[in-house]
């Protein structure tokens, strides 16, 4: 048995006590703010790209400079395929859907689906779920259809659009029970350098045929909204959340991570409220509620 003080805090502190689960949600609930600051000055599998330039600028001299371990070609192969899955297909979906009209509180209550789809599919990477858990997860999406019902309107709503919000849903979903299976554990550095680097090289051919991307970037207003929005998920969202996404997924079940998720619209809301002046009613109150009960629920031991 190890004597390592770390590993022995491990083992005596409960994981979902510790911050990390905190700062993972509230991180992450800012996608939805960087995208009302960003899209309208950039089409959004362009913005996608630039945010894969800026993570791969920032991470590759820190993998040289620190000789950070690179995992067997095997695991390169896993690693990309979680990263496309999770970074290509999950964000490339839900920002074309808000740009093509999807109402964000629509979007959010769609994607909101995904600790649902997790707990189903959790057997097959040899976890299972508690009757407590799948009434946590219904409380969870209660809670969240209640946060974003006076939010939700139809303008503006098509088929493409729902279209690519379903694909997102599924592809973090699968993305989430893939790294979970295949890859759990790896170097975050050399591991985000190879799902960022597949996830640009994907990317760049749809947004040149799509977008009329080209390497002047004349389709993007560098205004200061774009750029702060730029550099936020860059740092926040692609390096911060995502590296805590990963921490949580070495540390719990996949379905007591993605239930987390369920924080992220009443978080947004009222991070919309501050930034935006946004309203909310008594009803999403209520709905903030429920989920924090539901979350409570699902990852409490």
């Amino acid at each position: 048995m190890s004597n390592n003080p770390s590993d022995v805090a491990a083992r005596f502190t409960p994981a979902w006590l510790s911050p990390v689960p905190i700062f993972f949600v509230l991180l992450w609930s800012t996608g939805f703010i960087v995208a009302k600051f960003g899209l309208p000055y950039a089409p959004p599998l362009t913005f996608l790209i630039l945010r894969c330039a800026g993570v791969l600028v920032l991470l590759v001299p820190c993998v040289l400079i620190w000789r950070a371990p690179w995992p067997h070609a095997a695991g390169i192969g896993h690693i990309a395929v979680a990263g496309l899955l999770l970074q290509a297909g999950y964000l490339a979906g839900v920002w074309c859907a808000i740009k093509l009209g999807m109402p964000a509180g629509l979007s959010a209550l769609i994607v909101g689906m995904q600790p649902i789809l997790t707990a189903a599919a959790a057997p097959l990477i040899g976890e299972t779920v508690r009757p407590r858990q799948w009434l946590g997860l219904a409380f969870g999406l209660g809670g969240v259809a209640l946060v974003v019902a006076a939010k939700i309107n139809l303008v503006g709503l098509s088929a493409l659009s729902i279209g690519f919000c379903v694909a997102a849903l599924f592809s973090i979903t699968v993305g989430t029970m893939y790294q979970k299976r295949f890859c759990p554990r790896f170097d975050l550095r050399t591991g985000s350098v190879i799902q960022f680097t597949a996830t640009m090289l994907v990317l760049l051919p749809a947004a040149v045929l799509f977008e009329d991307f080209d390497l002047g970037l004349t389709t993007v207003a560098w205004t200061p909204s774009f750029i702060g929005a730029l550099l936020w998920s860059v740092l926040a969202l692609s390096i911060g959340a995502i590296f805590l996404l990963f921490k949580l997924l070495r540390r719990s079940d996949a379905t007591q991570v993605t239930s987390l998720l369920y924080l992220t619209p009443p978080t947004t809301a009222v991070m919309a409220w501050i930034a935006f002046g946004e309203a909310f009613s008594l009803l999403g109150i209520l709905g903030m509620v429920v989920a924090v009960i539901g979350v409570i629920f699902v990852v409490k031991k």
